[in-house]
């Protein structure tokens, strides 16, 4: 399948939330004692269908913080969302981690564990079903998960991509 071009440039009328998603304290050992840096891993969504990720390295949690939402803003992705849920079924593999995201029915809610949730909250999905298969590396779900994400396509997508009307894709 072709690599779909979901980029998002960002502008000023994009309201962005960010979430936390991990922290890491990293320590460095050194003839002079022990250094102590952060790395942290941020979510920044719309909750409309735009997401990014980041990862930020400082000294101090708050520098790390700050530096993983800049990155994650640099980063933005457009992903469908229809009625509060994701179009259909997608799984997707990132290094050791694999997810399964599932459309769920309203009232449902986010059937999602750790990393996964916060990614899925901050795109705007209020109903899916998910679940992580191998690793548990956050790094690595997050992006496995912002990459079943971004393979996702609607309706819409698949009449333009082929040329055709919406009708036409739903009736044949």
């Amino acid at each position: 399948m072709a690599k779909l071009n979901n980029r998002v440039k960002i502008s000023s009328d994009i309201e962005l939330k960010d979430r936390l998603v991990a922290i890491n304290r990293v320590t460095k050992v050194t003839k002079g004692g022990r250094t102590f840096t952060f790395s942290a891993i941020v979510v920044v969504g719309n909750e409309e269908g735009i997401i990014g990720w980041g990862l930020g390295k400082a000294g101090e949690v708050t520098a790390a913080i700050a530096k993983g939402v800049e990155a994650a803003k640099k980063n933005l992705t457009r992903v469908p969302v229809l009625k509060g849920t994701v179009p259909h079924e997608q799984s997707a593999k990132f290094g050791g981690a694999e997810v399964f995201i599932k459309p769920a029915s309203h009232g449902t809610g986010v059937v999602a564990g750790g990393a996964m949730r916060a990614v899925l909250e901050s795109v705007g999905v209020t109903d899916v079903l998910a679940k992580s298969k191998g690793s548990s590396n956050p790094h690595n779900l997050v992006k496995a998960t912002i990459l079943a994400l971004s393979e996702m396509r609607d309706a819409r997508m698949v009449a333009q991509n082929r040329g055709i009307s919406i009708d036409k894709v739903f009736r044949g």
